[in-house]
């Protein structure tokens, strides 16, 4: 097997509406829902650190508590993700 070598969408053409922030942030919110669904069904709970081995983990916690730092990682993801949907050529529209 070769060395990976990630080819992500190229986005950095695309820019978000700024009206889209609250969008962003509930996206954000519901990545670490989804994360944190999947780690507790594969049998992690919380820690203080995270170890592997017995599967802990410091951010199973809601949104609301994460460090700034891991809001900061799931905005990005957001903001990725649907800045990947604009570049294929489909909108946001607000309802």
């Amino acid at each position: 097997m070769g060395k990976y070598l990630p080819k992500p969408v190229d986005t950095s053409k695309v820019n978000l509406p700024a009206e889209i922030e609250e969008l962003i942030e509930k996206v954000a919110e519901n990545t670490h829902e989804i994360w944190a669904q999947q780690r507790i069904k594969d049998g992690w709970t919380y820690g203080e650190r995270r170890d592997d081995v017995i599967k802990k983990h410091p951010c199973l916690v809601p949104y609301e508590e994460l460090p700034e730092s891991e809001k900061v990682y799931d905005r990005n993801m957001a903001k990725e993700a649907l800045k990947c949907i604009l570049s294929r050529g489909y909108e946001l529209r607000l309802k």
